[in-house]
């Protein structure tokens, strides 16, 4: 007995001297520590204002009716990439044959109908089967793939939890000072509200597929990056996924720091008795003097910034270096979301400028902690989180200047934007560059030495 404690004393110093030696180990499990304590903090809080949290929707998701089918089969896809061909078919098979048997029983005891408890089953079994019938690389690429799965899921429900919590905390909404600073922008919303409108049900209801399918065009462009991790036994050292859960984490906490709702509730029908008027898209509100209002628990405080066009800006970057159906179907996305955000009144032209900016900014946050750090990430992360903040702060404090001398500050919001689009575009080309071969100076100088 004391020989195989002493055994496992031995193994237990070499891997904790291997950690301290990979920086690297200590900042993966350091995130890991802190994701963790993050989704306990808001399992804490959803339950305070009489809500499940994260977890505990998760956790149900395993038996009960889930919330998204296909979110869950979009996790189940992600999972996917590290599987041979044969082991994905089995897979899909497997989870549609617990799908069926759990509609099956739900059909017999009237329980609610949905389907996707057979992805949870499946990427809980394939961790299973990685902690206890693979090793070394092959178990890490297993739970690699599960996890990226699984955080997509969780991603998700998150975010749900956010959004009820920036209700409960958030009564007072910012909207005037927004709609006032978007007199500088000429009204964009109200503009494509309008257009919108005047497009009848076609428009309509493509630009409502587009907009509510933005994660399954990100899942396909997502699943196109990593198409060869199953044959090259590793992902990538930067995907799309990466930075969408990133924002989707970072996004909502900005919500709580700038509370708005969008003009369909603040000025539109939908907001109904807390509306301050119905007036969008039709009419144009006038020039005041901006002040917080009252508005209900229900409706998210989710507009500052846009994360929907955050999320298309992302996609679009990364279907650049797809096929020419990816670099197409991405600016046909990007467009299209933007559209619908302003026509369907859900933000303010002001919103997608910031939205722009911070999905850059994330971007280049996570492409270099994948590359590694440098001067140029420093300039190009530090100059988009400035030009983000100076947004935030001129649509609080100066709106109504904003407002008054729209062809000065409207020309300056956009030229702002444009200035961290560029520094992005030229930073990000650098970095594409492979670096020049040295110079064989030995052997120039040896040359030199030759007589003439």
């Amino acid at each position: 007995m004391s020989k195989t404690l002493r055994t496992f004393s031995r193994i237990g110093r070499g891997s904790a001297a291997a950690v301290r030696r990979n920086p690297r180990s200590i900042l993966w499990i350091a995130v890991a520590a802190g994701v963790v304590g993050f989704l306990v903090a808001l399992e804490i809080a959803a339950r305070h204002y009489g809500d499940a949290g994260p977890v505990t929707n998760q956790a149900r998701e395993v038996v009960l009716a889930p919330d998204s089918g296909p979110l869950l089969y979009a996790g189940l896809a992600l999972m996917m990439v590290v599987l041979t061909w044969r082991q994905r078919f089995w897979t899909a098979g497997l989870a549609v044959g617990i799908d069926v048997v759990f509609w099956l029983v739900r059909l017999a005891v009237g329980a609610d109908m949905n389907f996707g408890n057979g992805a949870m089953w499946v990427i809980i079994g394939w961790v299973v089967v990685a902690l206890t019938r693979r090793t070394g690389n092959e178990r890490m690429l297993l739970l690699k793939g599960a996890g990226l799965g699984m955080l997509l899921i969780a991603g998700h429900k998150t975010g749900d939890t956010w959004l009820l919590i920036t209700s409960k905390t958030r009564p007072d909404v910012l909207d005037p000072y927004v709609a006032t600073a978007d007199h500088a922008l000429g009204d964009p919303s109200w503009l494509v509200g309008q257009a919108v409108d005047a497009s009848g049900p076609v428009g309509t209801h493509l630009l409502n597929g587009v907009y509510g399918q933005l994660p399954l065009a990100a899942a396909l462009i997502a699943l196109y990056q990593l198409r060869n991790v199953a044959a090259e036994r590793r992902f990538p050292a930067h995907h799309m996924v990466r930075t969408f859960l990133t924002i989707g984490l970072l996004g909502p906490a900005v919500y709580m720091i700038f509370p708005v709702v969008g003009p369909v509730f603040a000025y539109g029908a939908d907001g109904g008795q807390w509306a301050v008027a119905n007036v969008w898209p039709d009419v144009v509100p006038a020039i005041g003097t901006p002040h917080p209002i009252p508005f209900d628990e229900i409706t998210p405080r989710n507009c500052m910034p846009s994360l929907h066009t955050a999320w298309a800006t992302t996609l679009f970057i990364h279907s650049r270096h797809g096929s020419r159906f990816f670099r197409i179907a991405g600016g046909f996305w990007l467009v299209a979301t933007l559209t619908a955000t302003l026509g369907f009144g859900y933000h303010y032209g002001a919103d997608l400028l910031a939205g722009a900016v911070f999905a850059l900014t994330v971007e280049a946050a996570m492409r270099s902690f994948a590359r590694g750090w440098d001067l140029s990430s420093y300039r190009l992360i530090g100059y988009g989180s400035v030009v983000f903040v100076a947004l935030l702060v001129s649509y609080r404090f100066i709106p109504v200047q904003m407002a008054d001398h729209p062809w000065v500050f409207g020309p300056l919001l956009l030229l702002l934007t444009a200035s961290v689009v560029y520094l992005y575009m030229r930073t990000t080309k650098a970095w594409e560059q492979p670096d020049e071969p040295a110079a064989p100076v030995e052997r120039q100088e040896s040359q030199q030495l030759l007589p003439a």
